[in-house]
């Protein structure tokens, strides 16, 4: 464990409005996250929760107190700086894929490598190199369209991850789709944190695709109500049994 935690709010809060008609919605958050966690993020709505998550994702800024990313004040940089910020170490994955319907597999998990100014020729390789990394290798040419729910949110994943962030954001990830294809998801995002070092930061309001992360965060009226570690997270139980046997590989 490094000495300077990947990131930490401290005594965060967020007001929005003035007067009468202001809303708190962080009442002095503190919260520390290390480099290679996975944290699932629950609590009813206005609980809190999604801002949390815009703070984190440097979508929003808090009203008061701290926010640090590896060992910087986010809150003191510039919109630009955080634009850079999150360009450079952020993914983001949404409940509703967020693709464009027109645009093939290959051409959506590009498109943060074209804000960032690379060549086609890396574009095309490190897209490819994603796709294939979250099962979708053969499918670069197809639109969201000819995609299931499960393969448009692999390539949702796959457009977060083409950067190689150091944390990936994921909101509600499985909101859209059946039982097995968000255990399918949740196993990939739990294979993202532990073969890649991805730090995997979820929000969700469903207990079995918490089950997965190695930390759970309840909030509750903008405050951290519990912030609990999971000694067997579900993925690790899935990796276990899909492991073979000595005898098996006999």
């Amino acid at each position: 464990m490094s000495a300077t935690p990947l990131i930490q709010l401290r005594r965060v809060t967020k007001m929005y409005g003035e007067g009468a008609t202001a809303l708190q919605a962080l009442k002095g958050v503190d919260l520390t996250i290390e480099a290679g966690d996975f944290v699932a993020i629950m609590g009813p709505s206005g609980s809190g929760k999604s801002t949390a998550m815009n703070t984190l994702g440097c979508l929003d800024t808090p009203t008061t107190g701290e926010y640090l990313f590896n060992g910087v004040h986010v809150e003191t940089l510039s919109r630009d700086q955080r634009a850079r910020l999150r360009r450079r170490f952020l993914g983001f994955v949404f409940q509703g894929f967020n693709l464009l319907a027109r645009t093939s597999a290959q051409e959506n998990v590009e498109l943060p490598l074209l804000y960032r100014g690379e060549s086609a020729k890396t574009r095309h390789a490190l897209a490819a190199k994603a796709l294939a990394s979250v099962g979708l290798a053969g499918w670069e040419h197809h639109t969201p369209a000819e995609l299931s729910g499960g393969q448009q949110q692999r390539v949702a994943i796959a457009r977060a991850i083409v950067t190689e962030p150091a944390v990936l954001l994921a909101d509600e990830p499985t909101g859209n789709l059946d039982t097995q294809r968000s255990r399918e998801i949740m196993e990939l995002l739990w294979r993202l944190n532990v073969d890649h070092g991805i730090t995997v930061l979820m929000v969700t309001h469903e207990a079995d695709m918490a089950a997965y992360a190695k930390r759970v965060v309840r909030f509750v009226d903008g405050v951290v109500a519990s912030d609990t570690p999971n000694p067997h997270p579900a993925g690790l139980q899935a990796s276990t049994a899909a492991a073979p046997t000595t005898a098996e590989v006999a």
